[in-house]
C-alpha cells in the first residue's frame, strides 16, 4: 500500500468526523481475546447477553467471521463531555444518564461515517468491504488496541493518550492489503482508581469485568428485575454508568466532542426523577426519539427511575412511586414497591398492599413488608 493511499483515508476519516484511525490484521489480537473470551463465558459472567456466547469463534477471531478480510481499519470518535459525569450523583432527585446516550444514537453517526470511508476506500483499491459498529460479533476493543488507537485500561475499557475514556469505535473491515500499525502498550501503572470507584465492585481484577454486577449491564441489558443487593448501589444512575471512565487520569487530555450530535441534549443532563416517572409509552418514546435510552424500553427505563428513586431518601418522591402500583407493566410495579418500602413507614407502605396477578410483583411485595 502506498503512503499516499493511507493519507488519502485519514483525510477522509477526519472530513467524515472520525478522531483516529488505526490499522491492524484480523487475527492481530486471537491469541489473547480466545481464552480470555472463553474464560469469561464459563464464568457465567456475561449474564443474560446470550449473544456473547452465540457464534463466539467469530467474536473471538475475525478471521473466522470473514476469512477474506486481510486488514481492519479501526476508526474512534471523540464522544468527550462539556461537564463532570459525576456531577449529579449527589443530586438524589435526579437521574444519572451515561455520557454516550445523552445526545444522538451513536450508531447512526459512526455508521455512517464508516460507510463514506469505505466508499472511498472501495473506490480507491477497489477492494470488498464490510463495515461493523456493534451490529456483528466483533470485540471492537481489542482490534482499537492492535490497531494503535489506545490500550485497555484495568477497567476494560478503551483508553486514548489524546481523548482519554471518551472513544466510540467502528470498525471496517476489507480485503485490501494495509500496512498495520504498531500496538499501542499499556499505560495505566499502579493506577487503580477505575477499580476503586466501581459503586457494586464489578471488577474482580485488574483487567476483569464481571458484567453481572456492572451498572451499565444491570440498568440497560438485564430485562427483568435488578437483584435486590444490587438496588442501593445504583443510587441515581438510571441508564448506564461513566464512574470507571470518569475518574481516569488520562481524561486531562480530553476535549468536548465536536460533533454536536454528542452534545447532550436538552433534559438529558440530571433530569428529575418525579418527570420521568410519569411517563406513559407515548411520552417515553417522544422524549427519548433518536437516542440510545430509547433501545431498551418504557418498562426497563421506569424499573431503573423507580430504583434511582428508592435510593433517593426523598419522601416527596413517594407518590412519584405510589401512581406507578397500578402501571400496566408488572417490571414497572414490581420497582414501585421497593422504591416506596425505601421511602416510607411499614405501616404506611402497607396500607398501600394490593394483590397482584404477577408473581414477582406479590414477591416484591412479601419482602418489602416482611423486610
Amino acid at each position: 500500500m502506498s503512503i499516499g493511499l493511507r493519507e488519502e483515508l485519514e483525510r477522509e476519516a477526519r472530513a467524515a468526523g472520525f478522531s483516529a484511525l488505526g490499522v491492524t490484521t484480523p487475527g492481530a489480537m486471537a491469541a489473547e481475546t480466545e481464552p480470555a473470551l472463553a474464560r469469561f463465558l464459563e464464568a457465567g459472567m456475561h449474564g443474560e447477553m446470550g449473544w456473547m456466547a452465540e457464534r463466539s469463534a467469530w467474536r473471538a477471531d475475525p478471521r473466522a467471521l470473514w476469512p477474506e478480510a486481510r486488514s481492519v481499519i479501526m476508526l474512534g470518535e471523540n464522544y468527550g463531555p462539556e461537564a463532570d459525569p459525576m456531577a449529579f450523583l449527589a443530586a438524589r432527585e435526579r437521574g444519572v444518564i451515561s455520557v454516550y446516550a445523552q445526545g444522538k444514537d451513536y450508531h447512526d453517526l459512526v455508521k455512517k461515517r464508516l460507510k463514506r470511508v469505505g466508499r472511498r476506500l472501495v473506490a480507491l483499491t477497489g477492494a470488498e468491504i464490510k463495515v461493523f459498529v456493534d451490529t456483528a460479533p466483533v470485540m471492537e476493543k481489542p482490534l482499537a488496541e492492535a490497531a494503535g488507537l489506545g490500550w485497555r485500561g484495568k477497567h476494560t475499557n478503551l483508553v486514548s493518550r489524546d481523548f482519554g475514556s471518551w472513544l466510540v469505535l467502528g470498525a471496517i473491515f476489507t480485503t485490501a492489503e494495509i500496512a498495520p500499525d504498531a500496538r499501542h502498550g499499556e499505560h495505566c501503572g499502579t493506577c487503580r482508581r477505575c477499580l476503586d470507584i466501581c459503586p457494586t465492585a464489578a471488577f474482580p481484577e485488574p483487567f476483569r469485568l464481571d458484567a453481572r454486577r456492572c451498572i451499565s449491564y444491570l440498568t440497560i441489558e438485564l430485562k427483568g428485575p435488578i437483584p435486590r443487593p444490587m438496588r442501593p448501589l445504583i443510587g441515581n444512575r438510571i441508564y448506564g454508568c461513566d464512574d470507571c471512565l470518569a475518574v481516569c487520569p488520562w481524561n486531562r487530555f480530553a476535549e468536548r466532542a465536536a460533533e454536536i450530535g454528542y452534545h447532550a441534549r436538552e433534559g438529558m443532563e440530571g433530569p428529575l426523577l418525579a418527570e420521568l416517572a410519569a411517563l406513559d409509552e407515548a411520552g417515553f418514546r417522544a422524549r427519548f426519539a433518536g437516542s440510545p435510552v430509547k433501545r431498551i424500553g418504557r418498562a426497563r427505563f421506569l424499573r431503573n427511575v423507580l430504583v434511582a428513586i428508592g435510593n433517593s431518601a426523598a419522601p416527596g418522591l413517594a407518590p412519584a412511586a405510589e401512581a406507578r402500583l397500578s402501571d400496566e407493566a408488572p417490571l414497572v410495579r414490581g420497582a414501585a414497591v421497593w422504591a416506596l418500602s425505601r421511602l416510607l413507614p411499614r405501616a404506611a407502605l402497607a396500607r398501600l398492599r394490593r394483590p397482584d396477578p404477577d408473581r414477582e410483583v406479590e414477591a416484591e411485595w412479601e419482602a418489602a413488608l416482611s423486610g
